[in-house]
């Protein structure tokens, strides 16, 4: 309850406040796996996750140090940065009207970064085969690929990231093929800087629905990544976006599933890793490193 009333207390004021604590968490999971590296700022002998350029611009650490902080006073020593991350994104979810699932805990936080895997996280600019092999090789198939990108069913993102769909796509002097003209109007209006922000769903931006789906169909989807996952040709994906484009009930339920599947990528259990106290910083060698609550 005490994480929930923090992401309820968040996103009362700041309605970009849920998706950027699932962006954390996907972050977190993709690298090392979910261990709340992404979380560190300096830790040593090790460059953060947070220069990665998967992690430019990312926001909401506050959030996590907010709740973090009001667990610690509830149960200290007990509850690691990476089961909050967890638990967090589930009830971004849930708040703003998506499906609802139970967190598994006992993930402890690790005391290491990776930033060669946050440089390497899936990007924007991708196409389908990239983005296909990047989950693959975290254990997740096309069916999580489709279903944890619907999570681009609310939040924003900067122009910088799709503004090169919207007139000169891949140097070719014309925009992406399979971006909807007049919503490319939309968009080069909408777009007065490179900082600009932009709805990812332009029809219920702030709530979460099977909406993001549908756009896709109609050609819609902000960012190349997004876009790819119905207009690449032959691919298994497009047949799935179709699928959860059609029935919300299929999304959510595959949503729950591969959230939780994304949740289980190699975290650390037992003794390994610690239970930070601050999510920013790795706990003084041989101080108490927290219980383990499995």
């Amino acid at each position: 309850m005490t994480v929930e009333f923090g992401v309820k207390r968040a996103i009362e004021t700041d309605i970009r406040a849920g998706a950027k604590l699932i962006r954390f968490h996907f972050h977190d999971c993709f690298v090392q796996g979910c261990d709340g590296s992404v979380l560190l700022e300096d830790p040593p002998g090790f460059e953060t996750e947070l220069n990665g350029l998967g992690n430019l611009g990312i926001q909401g650490i506050e959030i996590i140090d907010a709740i973090k902080a009001a667990v610690e006073i509830e149960c200290p020593g007990v509850v690691s940065c990476a089961d909050i991350l967890a638990q967090a994104s589930k009830d971004s979810v849930d708040v703003q009207g998506g499906p609802s699932w139970r967190v598994l805990y006992g993930r402890r936080d690790s005391r290491t970064a990776n930033k060669t895997g946050a440089d390497n996280l899936p990007s924007p600019f991708e196409n389908l085969d990239p983005l296909v092999k990047k989950f693959a090789d975290v254990g997740l198939n096309e069916t999580d690929l489709v279903a944890l990108s619907g999570a681009h069913t609310f939040g924003r993102s900067r122009c910088v990231f799709f503004s090169g769909r919207l007139s000169n796509f891949s140097g070719s002097g014309q925009p992406d093929p399979t971006l909807d003209p007049t919503y490319r109007q939309e968009l080069l209006s909408a777009c007065t800087s490179q900082d600009t922000r932009v709805n990812f769903d332009p029809t219920t931006p702030d709530k979460f629905d099977k909406n993001y789906f549908t756009n896709l169909r109609a050609n819609k989807g902000l960012l190349q990544s997004d876009q790819v996952l119905h207009s690449t040709q032959g691919a298994k994906t497009v047949e799935i976006v179709r699928l959860m484009a059609l029935k919300q009930e299929t999304f959510f339920r595959q949503f729950r599933l591969s959230m939780i599947k994304m949740g289980n990528i190699k975290p650390l259990t037992g003794s390994q890793g610690e239970i930070r106290r601050n999510c920013r910083r790795v706990n003084d060698l041989g101080s108490e490193t927290g219980h383990d609550v499995m």
